[in-house]
């Protein structure tokens, strides 16, 4: 590598190294998971019950989210050593910090090793459910509510926002098997073939896409009960389908050729990308907010007496937290017009900047999951919303005993 790749490193990059930053962003889905359990059994929300994950019974069985920090904290210790090895022996220096980069990598082997290995010690049941249910969301299967299908769409609907995440993974091992470069150098994120990275982030997409099709005909070998023709499962289908034209223009314009769509100019594809990006994050958030929340904020009944202004009757949460939770939903679901801010460019043009947008999304993410599981809880408890027939199976209730 020569003198000029070494420049490339900020000061982020090398105080954080870019498989370290993945390995933070990868962990804090885990303790937001802990967190998400302990909030909600507070709020009298049975999580577990929900995503149909039964224990054993005991005395001295740890609360869940006892167990969800345990397994957290010994998963961290490892990267936490890994950094106060890697700091001391590349004191700030780039030839160094590159030279190095086995040192950061092989946390992130260490953490699959943790994750797949039958360690009885280590949350096995949790890391079992979570394997299985990876293995069956991972080609867009969906199981039966009975069978836990509110957990697939917790957990799918998860990896969409870990998307860009999961996508900085595969390059960190693409640069760390290539000769040629170090996966602690300026993340190369056109790694391996034109397509690669983008058909990466593309699939939680197309997870998500394809269990809503699995949903639609479900309702329709039902025969259309209750009125519900399955037309919100067609709707949060075309809702992720939306993701598509976006992350296929971003991709383009990355290695833009003016061959590559026939003479169409760079500004224009720009002016596509915007287009596109907006009616997905405006989708995205209606969706957020009227589908996944029941909030009343873009319904007719916004202005009812029986209730604040644009929640809903049933609540678990303080008025302060739903007005809040709207507001973060919309910041970021539209941070990325942040580049047409004076001021505000280094969020999508500097590693630290992308750091802080992919931690902001799995922020929104772990936010969403607490009004989420809300709201299921109160549809298995009280009945759906007004025409709401998102999940469809509202008539098997929760084994709560």
């Amino acid at each position: 590598m020569g003198p000029d790749q070494h420049a490339q490193l900020d000061g982020f990059s090398l105080f954080l190294p870019f498989p370290s930053r993945v390995a933070v962003l990868l962990l804090a889905g885990f303790w937001g998971w802990g967190a998400n359990l302990q909030y909600l059994q507070q709020n009298n929300i049975d999580i577990l019950a929900l995503i149909r994950y039964h224990t054993r019974q005991s005395v001295n069985q740890r609360p869940p989210h006892v167990s969800a920090y345990r397994l957290a904290g010994l998963l961290t210790f490892p990267l936490l050593l890994s950094l106060l090895v890697f700091w001391p022996v590349t004191h700030g220096s780039r030839e160094w910090v590159e030279s190095v980069d086995y040192i950061p990598q092989s946390y992130l082997f260490i953490l699959f090793i943790l994750l797949l290995l039958p360690f009885n010690r280590l949350s096995r049941s949790g890391r079992r459910r979570f394997l299985y249910t990876l293995r069956r969301i991972s080609i867009g299967g969906l199981a039966e509510a009975q069978d836990g299908k509110f957990g697939d769409i917790l957990l799918a609907d998860a990896l969409t926002s870990y998307s860009k995440v999961i996508a900085d993974l595969v390059v960190t091992f693409c640069m760390f098997f290539n000769s040629e470069t170090s996966s602690t150098s300026k993340p190369d994120r056109h790694c391996g073939f034109d397509l690669t990275i983008p058909l990466v982030i593309a699939i939680p997409s197309i997870i998500r896409f394809r269990q809503c099709l699995i949903e639609y005909v479900r309702v329709r070998r039902m025969g259309f009960q209750n009125g519900n023709t399955g037309g919100q499962h067609l709707a949060n289908a075309l809702k992720y389908a939306s993701a598509f034209p976006v992350i296929l223009l971003t991709a383009k314009l990355r290695n833009y050729s003016p061959f590559s769509f026939h003479g169409i100019s760079e500004v224009t594809l720009n002016r596509l990308l915007c287009f596109f990006t907006f009616i997905n994050s405006s989708y995205s958030f209606y969706w957020d907010v009227t589908k996944d929340w029941d909030l009343t904020l873009f319904s007719e009944s916004r202005n009812d007496n029986e209730y604040p202004y644009g929640l809903r009757r049933y609540r678990h949460f303080s008025d302060q937290q739903y007005y809040a939770a709207i507001a973060v939903d919309f910041a970021i679901r539209f941070s990325w017009m942040s580049k047409f801010f004076p001021g505000f460019g280094w969020l999508s043009e500097t590693e630290f900047g992308l750091f802080v947008l992919m931690f902001s999304e799995i922020a929104r993410r772990w936010m969403w999951v607490f009004l989420r599981a809300e709201a299921e809880w109160i549809r298995n408890s009280r009945g759906p919303a007004p025409s709401d027939v998102l999940l469809g199976e509202y008539n098997d209730k929760l084994d709560t005993d």
